[in-house]
């Protein structure tokens, strides 16, 4: 189906940070299959596990104890504030499963009739129809109504809209079960969370009994130099969810939560290939190469050195690049609003340099290559991403 509007190219090979296309021209990969790549392409350990299950073991259904699933649900467990995971395929399916179980905890934990999420204006969840509701962008709802029942929208880093949002929908009688935020939103323009405003969200949720979750699915694993972009502002999540490059590109999701909201029981929620030994293998090899080859510690010295570079930027083309926002390894080049060039325009001249970059909206180009990326390659990004400016103006 045409669902896609794609860039004109085709990618055939891939190795580390840099992919080939089928008429052999290479391209430095800052896309990384938007966020997902973790470790690049054709990692030697990825490669090894996914060859090794392969020829094991790939898929036996839920039906059965899956023991590459037991391990990757301790590492994720032992590696952050969750005590229990459901695995599934994606960042959509993962965000529906949150929306479940804030709402049966609802019903069922605080007797609530009419349970409302709160999502903010601009943030992105999926593609289902929950969580096309949930994504606070009326241009991905657009001829899908009826839409799913239950949200309520407030502005991102905006705690005076959130706490009156809260109060009237109080007055209706509709009780707020919980609150659904991205800490940093991707899809929305790479706009990062307000320290302040997340620990007060904690503290109203703590107040009122309202479940906070947070959608991780960009910006989990690393991306923006910690574990979890939660801990770059401070506080814990009620339940989370990850996705994209949890496994590095082998699909996978996972809706992880603490104890006190698991209300599932046998038959409320499952997923036929969620958690298969083939995705949950991948998935551990990333964990533990994040880890043993200290990747965070890299998605902030990189990102460091490409947030510098980007902001050379503005004093080479006034009037183009508005502002340079991002955590870690998820960065922004804002163009100014007036300007006629788009954000689109400069991914397609920058394909023409040999570097592959992805829009987050009109005016925002997104910068998420591989956490292995070097300090070299960002050198070699930020002369491209000049080239291809140039090139414009």
């Amino acid at each position: 189906m045409t669902t896609y509007a794609r860039f004109p190219l085709t990618l055939v090979k891939g190795a580390g940070c840099k992919v080939w296309d089928d008429a052999g021209k290479e391209y430095l990969d800052f896309v990384a299959g938007i966020a997902t790549c973790t470790l690049g392409h054709a990692h030697p350990a990825l490669v090894k596990t996914v060859t090794e299950q392969i020829q094991t073991l790939h898929h036996v259904s839920n039906l059965y104890y899956i023991p590459q699933q037991g391990d990757l649900a301790t590492w994720l467990v032992n590696h952050s504030c969750a005590d229990r995971v459901f695995f599934c395929n994606s960042g959509a399916e993962a965000n529906e499963g949150a929306i479940k179980l804030a709402r049966k905890y609802a019903h069922t934990v605080l007797n609530i009739a009419n349970p409302v999420i709160i999502t903010a204006q601009a943030s992105f969840h999926g593609r289902t129809l929950a969580t096309i509701t949930a994504t606070g962008q009326p241009k991905y709802q657009k001829n899908f109504d009826p839409l799913v029942p239950g949200f309520a929208y407030v502005n991102y880093n905006d705690i005076a809209d959130l706490e009156a949002t809260i109060a009237e929908l109080d007055k209706d009688e509709r009780q707020v079960a919980a609150i659904l935020l991205e800490p940093l939103q991707g899809e929305g323009g790479v706009r990062p969370g307000e320290f302040a405003y997340f620990q007060r969200v904690r503290e109203i949720c703590n107040e009122k009994g309202i479940l906070l979750i947070f959608d991780e699915v960009q910006v989990g694993m690393g991306r923006t130099g910690n574990l979890w972009g939660h801990q770059t502002l401070g506080i814990e999540p009620d339940m989370f969810t990850s996705a994209k490059g949890l496994a590095g590109g082998i699909p996978i999701g996972a809706m992880l939560c603490k104890s006190f909201c698991d209300v599932f029981q046998p038959g409320d929620h499952a997923s036929t290939f969620g958690g298969n030994p083939l995705a949950c293998a991948a998935a551990l090899t990333v964990c533990q190469t994040i880890e043993g080859d200290h990747l965070l510690a890299n998605a902030q010295a990189r990102g460091s050195q490409l947030r510098a570079g980007l902001k050379e930027i503005p004093n080479q083309y006034a009037g183009l690049v508005k502002e340079v926002r991002g955590w870690g390894l998820i960065n922004g080049l804002q163009i100014e609003a007036d300007s006629p060039i788009t954000a689109p325009d400069i991914v397609k001249a920058a394909i023409t340099e040999g570097l592959l970059l992805v829009p987050a909206g009109p005016k925002v180009v997104r910068f998420v290559p591989p956490l292995i990326v070097s300090s070299e390659e960002i050198d070699q990004a930020l002369a491209a991403i000049n080239r291809a400016l140039a090139t414009l103006l």
